[in-house]
């Protein structure tokens, strides 16, 4: 884990190098999160990794240090409903566009964990498992988890008969458990569960 990546980019002429990354691409249930974060140049925090390595405790304790270090970070949200109309793929890309078009300070390159990357008005490299090597890339992770399951845990509290604190969304057998005895409720994906609503309405 290093800043050579973002450090390339600069060598090429490149001044505001920022990460993506996305959260909540597999759940059941709620959006999809992106974040986009730009660091300064250099920057090395300690612990940082991909945020499904790191405990909640170490991924809450880093967001708040991306947050105090970042230069700036802008996060970009896919609604379920989103996700149902355009697909999961299509659906990510749209969060990925809108966390780096929301950046304060624009970015001029984008590194994009994975192998694929949405059509953006600057020029994108992707790194698969840019989370656990490229600095920026691994920030974005954290960010974009650590919102996301925020925002779970508030939704948890409007719809408290799922306990999406437990699982935040994910497809655990509690959450399957749930759904069977409640039915689905107005944030889940229904594309996501085609074959439980096809059951209930067969």
């Amino acid at each position: 884990m290093d800043y050579s990546f973002e450090i390339s980019a600069m060598n090429n002429g490149f001044k505001s190098v920022c990460g993506v990354d996305e959260a909540g691409r597999g759940p059941l249930a709620g959006p999809v999160y992106a974040a986009a974060v730009i660091l300064p140049a250099g920057t090395e925090i300690e612990g940082l990794n991909d945020s499904k390595k790191l405990s909640e405790k170490k991924r809450e304790e880093l967001f708040d240090i991306i947050n105090s270090v970042a230069l700036s970070i802008s996060v970009g949200v896919a609604t379920e409903t989103e996700i149902d109309k355009i697909n999961i793929l299509n659906a990510t890309f749209l969060a990925m566009k809108r966390a780096v078009e929301g950046l304060e300070i624009p970015a001029d390159y984008a590194i994009i964990d994975g192998n694929r990357a949405p059509s953006l008005k600057i020029p994108t490299e992707t790194v698969v498992k840019g989370d656990g090597k490229v600095m920026s890339v691994a920030a974005a992770s954290i960010i974009a988890k650590v919102s996301r399951d925020r925002f779970m845990l508030k939704m948890a509290e409007e719809y408290p008969e799922y306990q999406f604190e437990k699982h935040k969304g994910y497809g655990t057998r509690l959450h399957y458990e749930m759904i069977e005895k409640y039915g689905i409720s107005p944030i889940h994906r229904k594309s996501f569960l085609k074959k439980i609503i096809g059951e209930a309405n067969g």
